[in-house]
C-alpha cells in the first residue's frame, strides 16, 4: 500500500533548505495550478506509470503481486493507481486508476522556499483544506485552479497521510479531524511507544516492517556515543505490530523504506516471534488492504470471480524454512523457486564402470542444473535433468585427462546410462539414491533473543515507568519564598492538594498526605521561561517574511530531554518561541514541564495565545549574502509591519461587510486580527532602541499594544517610552557583544528598566541556560543592586504577569498550581540544588530519585550493548556505530540549528 512502483525516479527530491540560497517565493510550476508547488493534487500516477519488470521481480520475489502506487513527492501529491506486477505494458497492469489521495508534510521537489518547516507544513495543509471548500462556492472568482479542483475530488478516496512517526501521526490526525476528514495513517514503527494515543486516533494504518538493524558496538569509544533511545528502539520496534494487534488497530503491511524487499519476510517472521499473530499478518497483507482501497470485492481473497492473486509455497506461509514457490498476479505465473529444483535435492551413491578401471563417487544434486561430485576432491558439474534425460559432466579432481561426459535416464531412485571419459573411452555409469539433502543452517540468520526492556514515557532516558499522578504533599518547615506581599516566611509549610496549593503556614498538618522535610532548604514557585526554544521539532518557518500562521503548537516535541533537565533546574513552565527568521514569526505555545506526557498534555489550557515577532539583524539577515528576501534594512523591517496590519484591517473589514460571506479564510491574517482585537499578544525580539520605539508606534496606530520586548537589550534607553506604550520587558541578565547590535548592552540594563517601573523577566533562549535561571537572576542583584527577593520574581511572578498566567502560577498562594521548587540552598546562590520539582502537585524531578536513574541508566545501557554483541554473535547483521544527535534550538542560532551528540551523559544537575 505505499509504494513507487513503475514511477518516475528523478526530481522528487530537493536540497535542505538553507538560509544562505536565494530565496524563491514565487512557483515554477506551468499550468493553472495553486500558488505552492508542493501542492500537486492534480497529479496522477496512472499518467505517469510504466511497467517496470526489473523492479517488479524483487516483489513478485516477496510474494507481492498488486501493489498501490503513487508518486511520493510534495505535501499534497495526487492520486495512486493499483496496478499489478504481471503484464508487460500498463494497459494489462492498471487495475483501477484512481484509488487514493496521498499527503506527508515533507514539501518534496519544490523549490519554493515556502514551507521550510514542520509547522510550515501543517499550516500549508491547513489553508489548502479552507482554500479548497472556498473554491468550492467561488470558483468564477479565482478563475481556474486545477490544484484545488482535483482537491476536491480526491476527498471521496481513501486518504493516505505519510506520517512516518508516531507524533507526526498524531499531528497529521488533528488536521484530518480538523477538517472532517479519517486518514490512513503510515506509520513509522515506533507507534507502540504511544499506544493509547495511536488507538485513539480510530485511524488505520499501513506500517513499514523495517526494524533498526544493530550496531557494530565492539569499539567501546564508539558505543558510549549511542544514546538509550538508539537503543531501546532497537530492541523495542520488533514487536509494534504486536502491540497494535493487541491494541485492536487496523493495519496493514508495507515494504515502505526498505533497502530490498528481500528484507521483508525475515522482519515479519521476527514480529510473528515478538507476538503478532500469523492470523493477523496474513490479513495485514491481503483483506485488509484491500478493504481500506475497497476493492475487496475483486482482490484480497481466494474467491471465484476475484482476481487470480495467489502464492504456491512448500510449506506453511510464515514456517522460517518455506519457501515461496509460485507467485501468481493476475493469472499469470511466476516462477520464484523450481519445486523440482527443491525435490531434487540428493545425495547419490555415483559408479563409473569401464574397460580400463572402476570408480566410485558421490553426486550431490543441487537442483535440476547444478551438481558436486565427490571423489577425493569435491568438484562442480555441469549438470541437467529435464524429468527423464540425465547429463553429467565433469573432472574427476585437477586431471585433464580424467573428465567425463555421462548422458543417461531416471528410472526412479536409480540413474543409469553411459559416456565417454576424456580419452574416448566408453563408460558404464549408475546412480543409486541414497538420502535427501538437508539445507545446512544459515549460520547469518539471527537467534530472536527475549526482550527484556520496559517502556518508558518517553522511551529513553530518565523516561517514566508509569506516568505519575498528583498526592497530597506536605513541606515543612522550609523557608519560603512566596513572591507575593508576604514575602519571605522562615519556617513555614506548605501543603499541596489535588495539585494546588491548599495551604501556607505553620505547624501545619494532614492526614495521608507525604511529608516532605524542608528544614534548612528554601521553598520558591517554579521557575517561568519566558523565551524558550525547546520540545519542538522546528522552530522557524524563514520562508517568508510574514508567517503568523504557523503555531509551535503543532509540533511540540515531548521526547525533548531538555524538558527533564529543566526541572533539574527548577523550571516548572516554557513559553515555546517560533525564531527569529521573519518580522511576522509563528504563533507560540506555553507548556507546562510534565515529562512523559504527550503533547496536547504539556500545553498550559486556558492560557492566552502569543506571537512572535521580530526587528533587527536576523530579520534582515545581515549575516547573508545571498539574501533576496524583503525586508533588507530595519526601515525595511518596519515597512513590513505596516503593510501586514493594513492588510489585516482590510481583511478584517471585509470580514464585518456585505459580502463577507464570500471572503477567503486567511490563516495568516486571522492572526493579526487577533491581535489588534487583543486576542493574541506579541512577544518581540529587539536591540536596538529606533526599532523597539518604531514598532510601538505601529502598534498604536492599529490600535493595540506589544505585550513583550524579549531581549530587549537597549531597553534601558527606552524604558519610559516602554512604560508609557504599557510594555514589558524579557531580558537576558548580562550577554554582551555577540553580534553587532548588541554592542550597547550592558548588565545594569534590567535593573534600570524596573526602577522605571517596567515589569522585567529574565529569560534563556537556551536549553542549557535555562537549568540556571536562578543564577541568571541572580545577576540583577550583583549589578544591579536589586533585592533578592524581585530578582526571584523576575523568573516567577514577573514572567507569569507578562504571559497572563498569574492568576494560575507565578507565586506560592493558596488556590494556584502547586508549580514549586524546593532548594538545597538559597535559591539565589550559586550552590543551590533544585532537590525536588513539582508541577501540578506532582514531583516530576528528585534528585534522589535522579542519583538511582542515573544507575539503572547505565546498567540498561550495558544490557542493550551486550544485546547487541550477543545479536552480532549469532549470525545478526550490524551496521556502523552512530553518534545520537539531537537539534538544539535557540533564537540567536535557530536559522540554522545545529546538532550536538545526545547521549545520557548529561545528569540532571543543576551546574
Amino acid at each position: 500500500m505505499q509504494s513507487e512502483y513503475g514511477m518516475p525516479k528523478d526530481g522528487k527530491k530537493r536540497e535542505p533548505f538553507s538560509w544562505t540560497a536565494p530565496v524563491k517565493l514565487e512557483s515554477a510550476a506551468k499550468g493553472a495550478l495553486g500558488w505552492n508547488e508542493a501542492i500537486h493534487s492534480e497529479r496522477s500516477a496512472l499518467a505517469e506509470f510504466a511497467v517496470d519488470e526489473k523492479g517488479a521481480l524483487p516483489l513478485l520475489e516477496a510474494g507481492f503481486g498488486t501493489v498501490l502506487t503513487h508518486v511520493d513527492d510534495g505535501i499534497a501529491q495526487g492520486t495512486s493507481a493499483l496496478v499489478s506486477l504481471a503484464g508487460k505494458n500498463a494497459n494489462f497492469a492498471v487495475i483501477k486508476e484512481r484509488m487514493a489521495s496521498h499527503y506527508s508534510f515533507n514539501k518534496g521537489s519544490s523549490t519554493q522556499s515556502y514551507p521550510s518547516s514542520l509547522m510550515g507544513s501543517i499550516a500549508l495543509l491547513r489553508q489548502t483544506y479552507l482554500d479548497a471548500q472556498w473554491y468550492k462556492n467561488n470558483a468564477a472568482a479565482e478563475g481556474v485552479n486545477q490544484s484545488l479542483k482535483f482537491w476536491n475530488d480526491n476527498l471521496a478516496l481513501p486518504q493516505i497521510f505519510d506520517a512516518g512517526d508516531k507524533w507526526n501521526g498524531l499531528r497529521a490526525d488533528r488536521i484530518g479531524d480538523e477538517f472532517g476528514v479519517q486518514y490512513i495513517l503510515i506509520g513509522g514503527g515506533n507507534e507502540y511507544e504511544r499506544i493509547n494515543e495511536i488507538k485513539n486516533t480510530k485511524a488505520a494504518f499501513i506500517l513499514p516492517i523495517d526494524f533498526p538493524k544493530a550496531m557494530d558496538v565492539e569499539d567501546p569509544n564508539e558505543a558510549r556515543f549511542i544514546n538509550l533511545q538508539t537503543l531501546k528502539a532497537w530492541e523495542m520496534a520488533p514487536t509494534n505490530p504486536a502491540t497494535m494487534e493487541k491494541a485492536g488497530i487496523n493495519f496493514a503491511l508495507s515494504t515502505a523504506n526498505m533497502k530490498s524487499p528481500k528484507e521483508f519476510w525475515p522482519n515479519l517472521r521476527k514480529a510473528i516471534f515478538y507476538g503478532l499473530s500469523e492470523q493477523r499478518a496474513l490479513d495485514a497483507l491481503t483483506k485488509t488492504p484491500a478493504e481500506l482501497l475497497k476493492v475487496y470485492d475483486i482482490t484480497g481473497s481466494l474467491e471465484a470471480g476475484k482476481l487470480a492473486n495467489f502464492l504456491i509455497t512448500n510449506g506453511p506461509l510464515f514456517d522460517e524454512k518455506t519457501l515461496i514457490l509460485q507467485n501468481w498476479a493476475k493469472g499469470e505465473k511466476h516462477i520464484i523457486k523450481d519445486d523440482e529444483t527443491e525435490s531434487m535435492k540428493a545425495v547419490y551413491a555415483l559408479s563409473l564402470s569401464s574397460a580400463a578401471e572402476n570408480k566410485n563417487f558421490l553426486l550431490d544434486v543441487m537442483s535440476n542444473k547444478a551438481a558436486k561430485v565427490i571423489g577425493n576432491d569435491t568438484v562442480s558439474a555441469k549438470f541437467s535433468f529435464d524429468g527423464t534425460m540425465i547429463k553429467i559432466y565433469f573432472n574427476d579432481g585437477k586431471k585433464a585427462t580424467a573428465g567425463y561426459r555421462l548422458s543417461g535416464i531416471s528410472n526412479g531412485d536409480t540413474w543409469q546410462g553411459n559416456g565417454v571419459d576424456s580419452l574416448g573411452r566408453q563408460v558404464l555409469w549408475s546412480a543409486k539414491y541414497l538420502k535427501k539433502t538437508e539445507d545446512k543452517p544459515d549460520s547469518t540468520k539471527p537467534v530472536y533473543l527475549p526482550i527484556k526492556g520496559n517502556l518508558t514515557y518517553p522511551n529513553m532516558a530518565y523516561g517514566l515507568s508509569n506516568k505519575p499522578t498528583t498526592q497530597d504533599i506536605l513541606i515543612q518547615n522550609a523557608t519560603v519564598w512566596t513572591s507575593e506581599k508576604e514575602g519571605v516566611l522562615e519556617q513555614t509549610d506548605v501543603l499541596v492538594k489535588n495539585g494546588k496549593i491548599a495551604a501556607v503556614g505553620k505547624n501545619l498538618s494532614a492526614n495521608g498526605a507525604m511529608v516532605v522535610n524542608g528544614t534548612g532548604k528554601h521553598l520558591t514557585p517554579g521557575i517561568i521561561d519566558e523565551h524558550s526554544h525547546i520540545a519542538t521539532a522546528s522552530v522557524n518557518e524563514g520562508g517568508q517574511t510574514v508567517t503568523s500562521e504557523v503555531r509551535i503548537a503543532d509540533n511540540i516535541d515531548p521526547d525533548d530531554v531538555n524538558i527533564y533537565r529543566q526541572l533539574s533546574g527548577g523550571v516548572t513552565t516554557s513559553h515555546i518561541l517560533h525564531g527569529s527568521a521573519n518580522t511576522i514569526g509563528g504563533q507560540t505555545q506555553l507548556i507546562k514541564l510534565r515529562w512523559g506526557a504527550n503533547d496536547e498534555e504539556l500545553k498550559f489550557k486556558g492560557a492566552d495565545p502569543f506571537i512572535k515577532f521580530a526587528l533587527g539583524e536576523n530579520v534582515k539577515r545581515t549575516t547573508s549574502r545571498t539574501n533576496n528576501r524583503f525586508p533588507d534594512t530595519r526601515m525595511g523591517v518596519q515597512q513590513v509591519q505596516l503593510d501586514a496590519f493594513t492588510r489585516a484591517s482590510d481583511y478584517q473589514k471585509a470580514l464585518k461587510g456585505k459580502n463577507a460571506a464570500s471572503v477567503r479564510r486567511d490563516l495568516e491574517l486571522e492572526a493579526l486580527v487577533e491581535i489588534m482585537n487583543a486576542k493574541r499578544f506579541i512577544t518581540c525580539h529587539s536591540y536596538v532602541q529606533s526599532e523597539i520605539v518604531e514598532t510601538m508606534r505601529i502598534a498604536e496606530q492599529f490600535g493595540f499594544k506589544v505585550n513583550t520586548f524579549t531581549h530587549i537589550l537597549e531597553g534601558y534607553k527606552v524604558a519610559d517610552k516602554m512604560k508609557a506604550h504599557g510594555a514589558a520587558a524579557s531580558t537576558f541578565s548580562d550577554w554582551w557583544a555577540y553580534k553587532l547590535e548588541v554592542q550597547d548592552a550592558i548588565a545594569f540594563n534590567a535593573a534600570i528598566m524596573q526602577k522605571v517601573g517596567l515589569n522585567v523577566a529574565i529569560n534563556s533562549d537556551d536549553a542549557e541556560m535555562a537549568r540556571r535561571l536562578n543564577q541568571e537572576a541572580a545577576k540583577a542583584v550583583k549589578y544591579g543592586g536589586v533585592s533578592p527577593e524581585n530578582a526571584l520574581n523576575m523568573v516567577t511572578i514577573n514572567p507569569a504577569k507578562m504571559l497572563h498566567i498569574d492568576k494560575q502560577t507565578g507565586s506560592i498562594k493558596v488556590g494556584k498550581d502547586a508549580d514549586l521548587v524546593l532548594w538545597s540552598d538559597s535559591p539565589l546562590s550559586i550552590y543551590a540544588r533544585a532537590e525536588k520539582t513539582l508541577v501540578d502537585g506532582i514531583i516530576y524531578f528528585d534528585r534522589e530519585k535522579d542519583l538511582e536513574l542515573r544507575k539503572e541508566i547505565q546498567q540498561e545501557r550495558n544490557r542493550l550493548l551486550n544485546r547487541m554483541l550477543e545479536d552480532k554473535k549469532n549470525g545478526g547483521k550490524t551496521e556502523p556505530a552512530k553518534p545520537s544527535t539531537k537539534k538544539v534550538n535557540s533564537c540567536e542560532d535557530d536559522h540554522h540549528a545545529y546538532g550536538i551528540l545526545d547521549v545520557d551523559e548529561h545528569d540532571g544537575e543543576n551546574k
